[in-house]
């Protein structure tokens, strides 16, 4: 399986186990329409190893960890199960695992599917896959989402009080002179293996806890940021959630994307593309300025600027992400010169993404470098589990002169 895809579930009963070279905690959590747990008894792990119609069990450090779906006897109300890893060893990340989910019929062991989230870097912790109902029928989908924080942030995001571990008493001493009381220590990290359990008897109310520090910028080519603050520009590999407010941006947007000859005079020909790609990132369709509608009129072409003068965008896609079909998991959009000329002869290359409806420049990616290719792919708008849509700088050259021929490294880059 690829991120984003799908399958239906051919049993009644599945298992999720997810391996790596290093020991992983492995989880399961069942959440409501609204993507929330209803109490801490739905975080299923090896603290609170059975809720209703989920299972944990140990694999010792020799085995995974498994978590097991009986989706007969998951209670109504309960939409999907998702299930979480994260490596034992404190603070470790995924860089250099590859961590594989496989789920199988929990009854016979057979293999249904296997998962490997590709490119993971620093997360602590990722939602590996989801067993989901649609339609009243379960199937799972692959995922693949990191979280740098943890499954502590795992937790918070799906509702889950998440315990700090007490500190332990001090030893009595003889009463001193009163003082002023020392400045708190930071608090330690939430131990994860303290989810879920009863909490200390209460005491005097805490004094209020200070907010928490605004998230630092991601540094450059790395981290995940949404539109919160407005427009957002983006540099190579560096990935913008489209969510606002909380909210999925599922409207009308416009790719616009623009270019200018590197030397005065003299014409540059190059053409905008967008290529469709399934769950299993397989071929569905292109748009391009032979085809200018695909997918009954849910991307459309704006048609071809042969010179690529004049200011503004030189070619537009527009994109509405509410009409695509649910089988269109991946978006990759793409620039090629038709006539053979490199990028080495294009000034001030750059995508953005615009809101159709207001008009509002929502992400920008610049074009830096380039290179004696007659191909690039610019970006990709990536599906994902929970609905939304994220876009991810790339700016990687190929050696193609048209659509067809991005087709397969496209498809290789989701």
């Amino acid at each position: 399986m690829t991120p984003g895809s799908n399958l239906p579930l051919p049993t009644v009963r599945v298992s999720v186990d997810v391996a790596a070279p290093v020991r992983l905690d492995v989880s399961g959590l069942l959440l409501t329409a609204d993507g929330k747990v209803r109490s801490d008894d739905d975080f299923i792990f090896f603290n609170q190893p059975s809720g209703p119609g989920v299972t944990y069990q140990s694999g010792g450090g020799t085995a995974p960890d498994k978590v097991t779906v009986d989706t007969s006897a998951v209670p109504p109300g309960i939409e999907k199960i998702v299930v979480t890893a994260s490596p034992d060893a404190a603070g470790q990340t995924f860089q250099g695992i590859e961590p594989t989910a496989t789920i199988r019929n929990a009854d016979d062991n057979s293999v249904i599917a296997t998962f490997t989230p590709p490119q993971l870097g620093t997360e602590t912790a990722l939602v590996v896959v989801e067993i989901y109902l649609r339609n009243g029928a379960w199937k799972a989908r692959a995922v693949g989402q990191g979280y740098a924080n943890g499954l502590a942030g795992i937790a918070t995001d799906f509702g889950v009080s998440v315990e700090e571990e007490p500190a332990a008493a001090p030893t009595p001493a003889p009463a001193p002179a009163p003082a002023a009381p020392p400045a708190p220590a930071a608090p330690s990290a939430p131990d994860p293996r303290a989810w879920a359990q009863t909490p200390p008897p209460a005491a005097a109310a805490p004094a209020p806890a200070a907010p928490a520090p605004a998230p630092a910028a991601p540094a450059p080519g790395t981290g995940k940021i949404n539109l919160d603050k407005g427009r957002v520009s983006l540099q190579k590999n560096q990935t913008v959630s489209l969510v606002k407010g909380g909210r999925p941006l599922l409207s009308q947007v416009k790719m616009g994307l623009g270019w200018e000859p590197a030397f005065r005079g003299k014409d540059i020909d190059l053409d905008a593309s967008v290529i469709a790609y399934g769950p299993n990132r397989n071929h569905i369709d292109s748009c391009y300025f032979g085809k200018l509608a695909i997918l009954n009129g849910a991307i459309k072409h704006s048609g071809d600027n042969l010179t690529g003068e004049g200011g503004g965008d030189d070619e537009v896609i527009v994109v509405d992400l509410g009409r695509l079909p649910q089988e269109v998991s991946g978006l990759v959009f793409t620039v090629n010169s038709f006539s053979g000329q490199k990028f080495t002869e294009v000034a001030k290359a750059y995508c953005r993404l615009v809101d159709a409806t207001t008009n509002e420049e929502l992400v920008r990616f610049d074009l830096t470098g380039a290179e004696p290719q007659t191909g690039v792919m610019m970006a990709k708008l990536i599906r994902q589990f929970s609905g939304e849509w994220e876009m991810t700088a790339m700016g990687d050259f190929v050696k193609s002169r048209t659509v067809r021929g991005m087709v397969k490294p496209a498809g290789q880059a989701l």
